[in-house]
């Protein structure tokens, strides 16, 4: 989506716009004078700005046909990211390459990312993604394991996504094998196995049993070649290409934010609720502000 997509809700807007009720022409009066503000501010940034609840911006996504608010925001805030995109340039990297030995490497350090997270993203299909939300979201338990470096990032996933998916459990609990955590997995469960070159047998291992106790598998890993022979129900593959000595998990990181985000959309408005109820406890127990 970008500039385009936000032109033709507004046109959809101006067309549908005798049809709504007087509190919903305000709003949407609103979003075509400030399409930049609306695609910026917090739901209830925009509903004081206009003069009505939050519900009736909801009502409005609705009668519009968005499954809900951030999905009817969503057009105006990629349009804004769109219009800011000639600051990150070809240009730039070579001005910062210029600036001697420091800046050629962060200008190559920077352009391999660049490219990393381009090509790492161009695999993530909707049908390869959508098969990841459907599995999870429709499983018992998900499973979330990795070692190494990978294990660091499959925490991470573990700990976001359980917001909108309490039944999400990292594995090994114990720093132990993460087989013995699915000892009574069964083929309701799914195991999402974060691996790449080279490929822990710990956790190749771990995906074996899995399908051996009919769970369901996924993978983010660097190629599918390797794990083919698992025969799970999606991969997702990162570049992993890199200018130093280690590997660059920019890619993976990348692809698992989409996840995130997808998890969010799919989770509704319980999603939603369930990451405010954490902010605003885990504010409270550090003393800090909610925003």
């Amino acid at each position: 989506m970008s500039a385009t997509q936000q032109n033709r809700v507004l046109a959809d807007i101006r067309k549908q716009y005798s049809k709504l009720a007087p509190t919903l022409q305000l709003a949407a009066k609103y979003i075509i004078d400030h399409p930049a503000d609306f695609g910026i501010d917090p739901i209830r940034t925009s509903a004081e700005k206009i003069g009505v609840s939050t519900y009736s911006l909801v009502r409005l996504s609705k009668e519009l046909g968005f499954p809900g608010f951030e999905e009817f925001r969503d057009p105006f805030r990629r349009a804004l990211r769109s219009s800011s995109k000639p600051e990150i340039s070809f240009g730039w990297l070579d001005e910062l390459s210029a600036l001697g030995a420091t800046g050629t490497t962060l200008a190559n350090s920077a352009e391999n990312s660049l490219s990393i997270l381009k090509h790492s993203l161009r695999q993530m299909t909707p049908e390869v993604a959508e098969k990841f939300i459907e599995t999870l979201t429709n499983a018992r338990t998900v499973y979330v394991t990795a070692t190494s470096t990978s294990y660091a990032l499959a925490y991470y996933f573990q700990h976001i996504a359980r917001l909108v998916l309490p039944n999400v459990q990292f594995i090994p609990r114990d720093m132990s094998n993460p087989i013995v955590d699915m000892n009574f997995a069964n083929d309701k469960d799914v195991l999402l196995a974060i691996t790449v070159a080279p490929y822990s047998q710990i956790t190749v291992n771990a995906c074996k049993y899995a399908r051996e106790k009919g769970m369901k598998l996924l993978i983010i890993t660097d190629s599918n070649l390797p794990l083919a022979e698992l025969d799970p129900e999606a991969v997702l593959t990162a570049e992993m290409e890199s200018p130093y000595v280690f590997a660059c998990y920019l890619g993976v990181m990348a692809i698992m934010e989409s996840l995130l985000h997808l998890l969010v959309i799919a989770g509704g408005d319980q999603a939603a609720k369930n990451i405010i109820s954490y902010r605003n406890l885990k504010a409270k127990v550090d003393g800090t502000s909610p925003f």
